[in-house]
């Protein structure tokens, strides 16, 4: 990985809100090269210092942009861990990677937190350690073994590394953390009431060190700690069922619910734009100017209704708009293509703008025939060969809207830019207005028809004046351009969204 690389990882960390937390004590043997390697991967790093009596603390001073939490006497890892997701709170962060300070864990591996946070925010990430081939006490292999077992015993679910330190916390969404015990069983108390409350649990694989057993610093106390774990354990099975059971069941109804909504939801949406009345004045007379007109206004305010005044439960929905967007002369609307909730999300802006659609739309049995009343017309015709009809719109006041990257995206990511929006723009000498959408992928994803909880966020941007396209080059060298402006767009909302999902 380049430095440029490097200082671009630092940053997504940031902005995402995402920071290093390491618990460490009478580690002054590896804790300065761990807070380094760390340092080299996160430039937002919190130590706690949990009493060390060597030299830990002086070691730690002399470390530049780190931010030090400790406290005169040893009170465990649990407490450590409690006090650093604190000053992370305070501090604005929204997640906390968490590693050992005893060179146990790679920090080269946050990368691979960061990525897995990407792909599933809000998730407690856990860092599943490969330990084929390593020389573990018998007391460490039985520890994790029982842990194992007793979590899925507890949760229903399994995971393959109860006993890593090595994890991302969703700190916003932690539960039980001011009843956290105090030491090593803490982890796995954390682990279990995030599964109860349906936080979702991610593994990802990570390297992990261990010294010749002689060299070992560890400060696992097999009596005492088994004990504690043990009773740690008597306690979960029991709240398992008084408490954890109940809110499994819970969030069992819930999915119900929602599949029962998703599809009453479906029915209300298409009754307000699709309903008998208006199919009826589509079909009686003839289609006028102002029969075409009206009809935009139906769409318009009944999606209006449905995402600003009903809303979706479960969902929000937010937009913003640039103080110099104009929805009152014609434009190119583009925006980035992610499920057919997008529609819904740009309509609410303006009746007066023509969608070009694709085949299976423009033929749907449902409301294929507004489509078709509605002028909107379906791009495999071809763009040179619905020029004449879209210059025909334009005079009309109409705006003209597509997606460039032609379909929705299939892994959520930004897609190839098609030229046919910035053709559009060239040949009828119109402004480019970007909107960019977030979330609908995750409220209704592909292949399904089950409503899921989350935000969603559409942002109307600045327009681009035609000039301003053509410096950009050719078509072909707008969409590139554009579709690099896009990505990073998106992950700035990304980065903004996902701290509170």
């Amino acid at each position: 990985m380049t430095d440029n690389d490097k200082t671009k990882q630092r940053q997504q960390l940031h902005d995402r809100g995402i920071c290093v937390v390491i618990p460490t004590y009478n580690n002054g043997g590896t804790i300065a090269a761990v807070v380094g390697d760390a340092l080299k991967e996160c430039c937002d790093v919190i130590v706690v210092n949990d009493g060390s009596t060597d030299d830990t603390s002086r070691i730690l001073h002399s470390i530049e942009n780190i931010t030090i939490v400790e406290y005169g006497r040893n009170r465990g890892k649990g407490y450590a861990l409690k006090h650093g997701f604190k000053r992370a709170l305070q501090m604005g962060f929204a997640y906390a990677i968490t590693l050992d300070g005893d060179g146990q864990h790679y920090p080269s591996d946050i990368p691979l937190f960061l990525k897995a946070n990407q792909q599933h925010p809000g998730a407690l990430i856990i860092g599943s350690r490969n330990l084929d081939g390593i020389n573990l006490s018998k007391g460490s292999s039985f520890a994790n073994k029982f842990s194992n077992f007793w979590f899925c015993i507890q949760t229903g679910h399994r995971l393959p590394d109860t006993q890593t330190g090595y994890r991302l916390y969703p700190i916003k969404k932690l539960y039980g953390l001011s009843l956290l015990t105090s030491r090593y069983e803490a982890e796995l108390e954390l682990l279990v009431f995030a599964s109860w409350h349906g936080v979702e649990l991610v593994p990802i694989d990570i390297n992990v060190y261990y010294p010749p057993r002689e060299q070992r610093v560890s400060h696992f106390r097999p009596g005492k700690d088994f004990a504690r774990i043990s009773v740690l354990n008597t306690v979960l099975c029991i709240l398992a069922v008084v408490y954890g059971l109940p809110l499994r069941l819970f969030r069992w109804a819930g999915t119900i619910f929602r599949t029962i909504y998703s599809i009453l939801f479906m029915s209300f949406f298409c009754f307000c734009v699709i309903n008998p009345a208006v199919w009826l004045y589509l079909k009686i007379g003839k289609m006028t100017e102002q029969k075409c007109r009206n009809l935009h206004k139906i769409i318009y305010y009944s999606l209006r209704f449905v995402m600003l005044k009903h809303g979706i439960p479960g969902t929000t929905f937010t937009y913003k708009i640039s103080k110099k967007a104009d929805f009152s002369k014609p434009s190119v609307f583009i925006c980035n293509h992610q499920s057919h909730f997008d529609l819904a999300c740009q309509l609410i802006f303006t009746p007066n703008v023509i969608f070009l659609t694709n085949d299976w739309v423009w033929n749907n049995p449902f409301y294929g025939m507004m489509i078709r009343h509605a002028e909107y017309y379906p791009v495999a015709d071809g763009i040179d060969a619905l020029m004449p009809k879209l210059q025909s719109l334009v005079k009309r006041g109409y705006s003209i809207a597509l997606y460039p990257e032609g379909h929705r995206s299939r892994n959520g990511r930004i897609g190839r830019f098609h030229q046919g929006a910035f053709h559009i723009a060239r040949q009828l000498g119109l402004d480019v207005t970007p909107m960019y959408l977030y979330g609908t992928r995750r409220i209704l994803p592909p292949k399904t028809y089950h409503l899921k909880k989350g935000p969603m966020y559409i942002e109307v941007g600045d327009p681009i004046a035609s000039s301003e396209l053509a410096k950009m080059g050719d078509t072909m060298a707008q969409a590139s351009q554009m579709r690099r402006h896009y990505i990073e767009k998106y992950e700035t909302m990304a980065n903004r969204i996902e701290q509170d999902v």
